[in-house]
């Protein structure tokens, strides 16, 4: 039998190139969304299930995902939805917290909520299981210090990441982190709009941006469970602009 993948925010950007991905590869495949359709090459697909649900929203993690997540049917967990909003260094002390808060929320603790329900289902059955959790360039080199709370929740995710490697590897249960610069999505068309395509590639070793393809390449290979030495690792895919 296929093996079973959970991919959070799969409508668009990355995590629809993630999902057909995975579903073109073999993989049964319960996708997330929060407003935008699933396309409808997923929706006619046998191996698709999709279900809505808003991060923010602590009952929807607890009523839509929390039990999908604990029965144990899912082997490969990708917590790939996330936001991107900007709050200014010296803007209204309010204004400031609901953003980090609200990104927090939505970046770092719904997907940690959301593992660890995966990760106590795979060891009460004794089976292994994936977490492919995607995080950003952010989280190693910083962002502009208005998008401080974005490259936060990024770098918590990269540490939580690497947590679970450390200590339940020898349970069957392996984690990598995968860390995009830009990538061609609706988000960094906005920055495009804003900053113009030159001021997206500046630091790039290519003239283009990352396409979302490429992330979805990664996943799949990881999903196959094939490298599992390589837990706790970064994959880092920005063209170039930042190495470690």
């Amino acid at each position: 039998m296929s093996k079973h993948c959970i991919i959070t925010g799969c409508s668009r950007g990355i995590g629809k190139a993630i999902a057909g991905r995975l579903i073109e590869d073999g993989y049964r495949v319960t996708g997330t969304r929060r407003s935008a359709p699933f396309p409808e090459e997923f929706q006619s697909n046998s191996r698709f299930n999709g279900l809505t649900a808003d991060l923010a929203e602590n009952s929807d993690l607890e009523d839509v995902l929390g039990p999908l997540l604990k029965s144990g049917e899912a082997d490969v967990l990708i917590n790939n939805a996330g936001i991107f909003t900007d709050a200014a260094i010296w803007s209204d002390d309010n204004q400031w917290l609901d953003v980090w808060d609200r990104t927090q929320q939505v970046n770092l603790r719904a997907p940690a909520l959301l593992t660890k329900w995966f990760v106590n289902a795979c060891l009460e059955k004794k089976k292994e299981g994936i977490v492919i959790n995607i995080a950003s360039r952010a989280a190693y080199r910083g962002d502009t210090q208005e998008y401080a709370a974005y490259a936060a929740s990024k770098a918590g995710l990269t540490a939580f990441t690497k947590s679970l490697a450390r200590n339940l590897g020898k349970n069957g249960i392996v984690a990598y982190t995968i860390a995009p610069g830009f990538i061609e999505t609706d988000m960094a068309l906005e920055s495009v709009e804003v900053l113009g395509r030159e001021a997206l590639t500046r630091d790039s070793a290519f003239d283009e941006i990352t396409t979302p393809d490429e992330v979805a390449a990664i996943v799949s290979f990881l999903a196959k469970g094939e490298v599992k030495h390589m837990t706790g690792s970064t994959l880092h895919i920005n063209g170039g602009s930042y190495m470690i």
